[in-house]
């Protein structure tokens, strides 16, 4: 078998947006939102986990919903399970729904872990989760299995908000302290399959031995199956989960993640020591981050990295003349969105917008302070929705766009190339096998963008080029 807001006007000088005089930023309903639904990002983390089931506690058409987007955009099959609300469940709770659905998982998939993530039916009737989990074990001993539920309400978060959620709660339930060993924890955020191997091949060559959650680097970008799998290979292994709190330090990126954190989580219960990092996108970045690997390992770098990264150095010098002064509009994942923005300044681009569905209240801070040579004038919007991205847009004379594919409509109206990273990528193949991180990243990234706004010239001369 093979596997197949309302309108929100202007921005000042500062580049905060202005909100009608009045109005709850809460109460404003979003036009084709700049990021999806909370409960998605969880189950893309418990997906990442060995032999674990992604289950959703509402209504049937939520995980029809995750399971076209993960499939679309990583070409690959998931079952996502469902407690199935109907009209009674939504009025006296859906305890029975619950139990019934969580047996049958058992039953035909045979896990070792169940991920729970609540949907906004589930969180709007107030489900107690806690109980509903005691309860089954009460009804259906099982010592082997793991339950682990995290809430995730659409209407308080995004698919990123999600997605660290699950990370925490996967880390908060499972490990455990005990006798010190040698890993360290990686929480790398939503990534794609192709960064997370060349994460694992960095560790690999700094000789550092690694716990990476969640791992989704062959169950969402594998070969093709002889036989169906009900429970794909790979993905972190639970005993590796259990024993993070006895691991020797944890790195997380991300810039917005708040106080409560996986890696936070193991620094409170089990003095774990934490690292924060930006995600490494970039040479400056990615220079930070290994040296972090290098202090680690109390070893250089591995020459290998300093010949990609020479590599990277000179593109950059070959490319100048193309991209120099060009003006970038940027959209996605707070994280990212500041990642790239740290990225495209390095490179003489401008990011004359940065925007974001997020909701974390971090941005603009953490853009100042990661990405100081970002300009004064640059917007900076979160809480927003591509309506409001498009008005703003086509006033700051943009010649690119970077972001995922939802992106596309303002890419077509504008006339201007779109950029495609991060998620959701479904108008293209490969997103899952797309490099962000590190110097590979970035060189790949570099050329894109180059070829992007060659081609774009090309097309709109009246003559055409065949040199450049």
């Amino acid at each position: 078998m093979s596997k197949t807001d309302s309108t929100v006007k202007g921005a000042g000088i500062s580049g905060v947006v202005d909100l009608p005089v009045g109005a709850a930023e809460e109460d404003l309903g979003a036009r084709n939102a700049c990021k999806l639904c909370t409960p998605l990002g969880a189950c893309l983390v418990f997906r990442g986990v060995e032999g674990c089931v992604p289950f959703l506690h509402g209504s049937q058409g939520c995980s029809t919903y995750i399971r076209r987007y993960l499939i679309s955009h990583f070409r690959e099959p998931i079952d996502i399970a469902s407690s199935n609300f109907h009209e009674e469940s939504a009025i006296f709770g859906g305890s029975e729904n619950f139990r019934a659905g969580i047996a049958n998982v058992v039953r035909q998939y045979r896990p070792k872990i169940v991920g729970v993530a609540t949907t906004c039916l589930a969180e709007t009737i107030g489900e107690d989760m806690p109980r509903l989990v005691r309860d089954y074990f009460k009804q259906a001993a099982d010592p082997d299995l793991h339950i682990v539920r995290v809430s995730t309400a659409s209407y308080r978060g995004t698919h990123i908000d999600g997605f660290h959620a699950a990370v925490t709660e996967l880390v908060a339930t499972l490990a455990q302290g005990g006798s010190p060993r040698m890993e360290i924890n990686l929480f790398p955020g939503m990534v794609s399959p192709a960064d997370l191997r060349h994460l694992k091949e960095i560790f690999r060559d700094f000789h550092l031995p690694l716990a990476l959650l969640p791992d989704y680097s062959e169950s969402m970008d594998g070969g093709t199956w002889t036989d169906y799998q009900p429970l794909q290979e790979g993905g972190t292994p639970v005993s590796e989960i259990i024993g993070m709190g006895g691991h020797r330090g944890s790195i997380e990126f991300g810039s917005v993640l708040g106080e409560r954190s996986a890696g936070t989580v193991l620094r409170d219960k089990f003095s774990v020591p934490n690292t924060r990092l930006a995600l490494p996108i970039g040479m400056r970045a990615t220079d930070h981050f290994l040296q972090v690997l290098e202090e680690l390992s109390a070893s250089p770098r591995p020459e290998a990295y300093n010949k990609e990264r020479g590599r990277l150095l000179d593109a950059y010098i070959d490319g100048h003349k193309y991209i120099f002064g060009k003006r970038a509009v940027v959209y996605g994942e707070e994280d990212l969105v500041i990642a790239l923005a740290g990225f495209l300044c390095e490179i003489g681009i401008t990011p004359v917008l940065c925007a974001s569905g997020g909701r974390s209240g971090l941005m603009k801070q953490a853009l100042r302070e990661h990405v100081p040579d970002l300009p004064a004038e640059t917007k900076i919007m979160d809480k927003c929705d591509f309506a409001t991205i498009s008005e703003i847009a086509e006033a700051l004379r943009p010649d690119l766009l970077i972001g995922n594919s939802k992106g596309y409509s303002l890419s077509r109206r504008l006339g201007l190339p779109l950029v495609r990273v991060g998620f959701p990528i479904h108008d293209r193949m490969g997103a899952q096998r797309i490099h962000h991180l590190g110097y590979r990243g970035a060189q790949e990234l570099f050329d894109r963008i180059v070829n992007a706004l060659m081609d774009a010239k090309q097309e709109a001369s009246d003559v055409g080029y065949s040199y450049l």
